[in-house]
């Protein structure tokens, strides 16, 4: 069992940067490839960026490609999401999954674990 609690969301102007934060419980975090899922209101879940359990492979969707970066600490059990160039367009809901998997998944059907969210606006 994994627990997940994501932090760092708030309110930014466009062009600024939010850093999200997900701590999780559990020994085994080291051994979880993670990701970053966001939904808009009205939209469905999508898929932003995910990292491999060691850190050394990283996937992320194209609209956040080059002003977003994913990263972990596996001695503090935490995976951040690095949010630069903030457009409006990125308002949503940030989820953090978790997923004891080898292979990095980029569908959030794939993961097993999820946290409770942390809201993010930016405005224009």
């Amino acid at each position: 069992q994994v627990l997940l609690v994501e932090s760092g969301g708030g309110l930014v102007q466009a062009g600024g940067s939010l850093r999200l934060s997900c701590a999780a419980s559990g020994r085994t975090f080291s051994s979880y490839a993670m990701g970053w899922f966001r939904q808009a209101p009205g939209k469905e879940r999508e898929f932003v960026a995910a990292i491999s359990w060691i850190g050394d492979i990283t996937y992320y969707a194209d609209s956040v490609k080059g002003r977003f970066t994913i990263s972990r600490d596996n001695a503090k059990n935490t995976v951040y999401l690095q949010m630069n160039s903030l457009k409006p367009e990125d308002t949503a809901v940030y989820y953090c999954a978790a997923d004891p998997a080898i292979v990095v998944p980029k569908s959030d059907y794939e993961y097993d674990y999820w946290g409770q969210g942390t809201q993010v606006t930016v405005s224009s």
